[in-house]
């Protein structure tokens, strides 16, 4: 009986041990301890020689690069640190991409496995308000511990690239594509997106008239004037029913609202408002 793998070896014979007698005592036997310090040692090994590190093509991280080598990106699903640890529901996830990863790269593949944590929201701002403590705090605890386990687990993350979606180096970058977004309008005669400064410049000289029913630009009050354009902006504001929690003061996420119309976090009920 042969199994083939990819990597230089094409094929392995696989052999079937016969049972030992039960009287038998294996001088090495497989138990946790053993399989602990294997463990350990392997990890050891995988974090000092940085074996599930991708080179870039180009930069700082160049070193290693093959351009001739078929490229793989997996991201694995961000856990949330607003509690101390990982459940079990993370590594039931993580294990499938972390052998897909390891078989790709067996296979020749130059293979980006990584993964983050996203801590902004609900769970870790009611937190800080019940204990009083910082959320940086309490978040940056959590990552640790996490990114402890996740290293315990044995998974071939390349650790440096593992960003917090909290760590100002990261969200500069939302806030900037949030920006980029605010500050421009779609035009729909030429399908694309244009910057709001030369939607403000058309209806000042009078190229683009003013919505029916609305003054001309020129007798128009800076706050209509704003009002028109916000009108127009790709990210913009907008009256909206939510779900309203009086007992977190907050508003809820559909996902946050059991059945029976409550908040998953604490046991009261919310109404439906509209607000913004």
């Amino acid at each position: 009986m042969f199994t083939k793998v990819c990597g230089p070896v094409a094929w392995l014979p696989v052999t079937t041990a016969s049972t030992p007698d039960s009287t038998d005592q294996p001088p090495h036997r497989y138990t946790g301890v053993l399989a602990n310090e294997i463990e350990l040692d392997w990890q050891e090994k995988w974090e000092a020689e940085g074996t599930f590190h991708t080179p870039n093509p180009t930069g700082d991280l160049a070193e290693g690069f093959d351009p001739a080598a078929p490229k793989l990106y997996v991201l694995d699903m961000f856990p949330y640190p607003s509690g101390a640890g990982l459940h079990i529901g993370h590594p039931a996830g993580y294990t499938g991409t972390d052998a897909y990863t390891r078989y790709k790269r067996m296979c020749g593949y130059n293979v980006l496995y990584s993964m983050g944590f996203d801590a902004f929201g609900l769970p870790a701002e009611q937190y800080a308000v019940q204990t009083g403590q910082h959320p940086r705090i309490t978040t940056e605890n959590n990552v640790a511990n996490m990114r402890r386990q996740l290293r315990r687990l044995g998974y071939a993350h390349d650790e440096r690239r593992s960003p917090s979606t909290t760590d100002v180096e990261f969200y500069k970058w939302t806030q900037w594509m949030f920006l980029k977004i605010f500050n421009a309008w779609f035009d729909s005669d030429s399908q694309t997106a244009k910057p709001i400064s030369e939607l403000e410049a058309a209806f000042a000289s009078g190229t683009r008239p003013t919505p029916e029913g609305t003054a001309p630009w020129s007798e128009l009050s800076e706050v209509e004037r704003r009002r028109l354009i916000d009108n127009h902006r790709l990210a913009y504001r907008a009256k909206v029913p939510v779900n309203w929690c009086p007992g977190l003061g907050t508003v809820l996420a559909n996902e946050e609202v059991t059945p029976d119309g409550r908040s998953e976090r604490i046991d009261q009920g919310f109404h439906v408002s509209n607000g913004l």
